[in-house]
């Protein structure tokens, strides 16, 4: 296998589409993900459409000790992943005092433990050989609070500033980090976090396929933070000039049901 992208939450949304997209340039793929069927499917798309080789790897990176194991288990192989790219994640909408806390532990274990742990782990080996890039999914929500989804824009914040900050670290060597920021995208995560129906989704969504686009290429390109769409980088632009607790409040009321 050459020119390996490994690709967390590979099985649908956002991920799916970055492992077409790396396909069709005709790089190889290790797609991880916990839906081994979905996978397998994909697998079977990229390989007879594009020529690339695909390794499926079923993992639950919620779990403990599952980043360290996916680590080993690529080292066992001998294989060098030129782009790390940490798309799972979920989040989960609801008053933080009333969720389920394990349900949030998991969503603080895989939206940040198992993306630094990947980020880490391979790192290591990308600047030993001075070269490789690493694309970390985040959000729009990650540079507001998020009332109604605390935990999940509270991650997305911490892959913001790890990202930024890692990125800086990097820029004497040939290794980079990028952090994409969608905003609202077409995918299942709104119906895993019990999301229909809230203001914030009344505007539509972007297509997974176009966010995925934008993020590959801004990855390739070493840039820092990739936003996609005018309206979202006027959103951020608005948050960093409004009072903070005045853009709380527009955040929280986004995350009502209309």
């Amino acid at each position: 296998m050459k020119n390996i992208a490994l690709i967390t939450g590979a099985s649908s949304g956002i991920g799916l589409e970055l492992a077409k997209v790396h396909a069709k340039r005709g790089g190889d793929l290790i797609l991880v993900a916990r839906r081994k069927e979905l996978l397998e499917d994909l697998k079977k798309e990229l390989e007879s459409k594009y020529g690339v080789t695909v390794l499926v790897i079923s993992k639950d990176l919620a779990k403990v000790n599952a980043a360290k194991e996916l680590y080993q288990e690529v080292k066992k192989q001998n294989l060098i992943v030129d782009y790390l790219i940490n798309n799972a994640g979920f989040g989960g909408r609801g008053k933080f005092h009333e969720r389920s806390w394990e349900n949030d532990k998991d969503m603080i274990n895989l939206n940040v433990l198992a993306l630094v742990e990947l980020t880490r782990l391979f790192l290591d080996d990308m600047v030993a050989l001075n070269k490789g890039a690493i694309l970390n999914v985040a959000s729009m929500a990650g540079f507001v609070p998020g009332p109604l989804q605390a935990i999940y824009y509270a991650t997305k914040a911490f892959v913001v500033s790890f990202t930024e900050a890692i990125a800086n670290e990097l820029s004497n060597t040939k290794v980079t980090a990028t952090v994409l920021c969608p905003g609202p995208t077409d995918t299942e995560f709104f119906d895993v976090a019990n999301m229909t129906g809230v203001r914030g989704l009344k505007r539509g969504r972007a297509s997974a396929k176009d966010v995925a686009q934008l993020g590959y290429d801004q990855m390739k390109q070493g840039k820092t933070i990739a936003i996609p769409g005018l309206m979202n980088k006027g959103l951020l632009f608005a948050t960093r000039i409004l009072p903070r607790s005045l853009a709380t409040k527009i955040s929280r009321y986004m995350m009502e049901k209309a």
